[in-house]
């Protein structure tokens, strides 16, 4: 069932900050977008609708089927972690592998979105520690998703969201916290 949305145009989402529009007759074609899933039936879903309709191509990997990561991100223009049925504490190769890996975009200050469990994974790699929340709290229904101003920069307010989420982890260092369940835990 694909997810393409019809609010998705050039005038809802901007370009990856950085881009440079040329006088050039034949534009420059952008660079791929990594998209990391784990599952064998994943897609990237609207946000890979929404790459596409920006012009981006998407370069798909599944480490836990042996697709390899990049050793940089010099081919692409950002990289996406996507969420799955595991956890970042869970002990498989390649969870250690994937949370190792996203010191390249941070190394490299490419972009890069962590969602779900590829945000626990981001956590763990800045040194947050990821747990159930200690009194036994789980997100699940439908959540506002309140943009900062850098993310409305981006694309538009996406709206409420739903959210099932059993564990929680501790916003690293200078993170920003929107997260009622996410704030209980500091």
């Amino acid at each position: 069932m694909p997810f393409q949305s019809s609010k998705i145009t050039q005038k809802t989402l901007l370009h990856f900050p950085g881009r440079v529009s040329t006088a050039r007759s034949a534009p420059e074609p952008l660079l791929p977008v990594l998209i990391v899933l784990h599952q064998e039936t994943s897609s990237p879903g609207r946000v890979g609708n929404a790459l596409r309709a920006l012009g981006y191509s998407l370069d798909i990997r599944r480490p836990r089927f042996g697709d390899p990561l990049p050793e940089t991100l010099g081919g692409h223009a950002g990289a996406v972690i996507f969420g799955g049925p595991m956890s970042a504490n869970d002990p498989d190769d390649f969870v250690r592998q994937e949370i190792g890996w996203i010191a390249v975009p941070l190394r490299e200050r490419r972009p890069f979105l962590g969602i779900c469990l590829g945000a626990q994974m981001l956590a763990m790699q800045l040194g947050a520690r990821v747990a159930p929340h200690p009194e036994g709290r789980a997100q699940i229904g439908y959540y506002p998703i309140r943009p900062t101003a850098a993310r409305l920069k981006i694309c538009a307010d996406p709206g409420p969201r739903a959210a099932m989420r059993g564990s929680n982890c501790r916003a690293p260092g200078r993170a920003i916290t929107t997260s009622p369940i996410a704030r209980s835990m500091t």
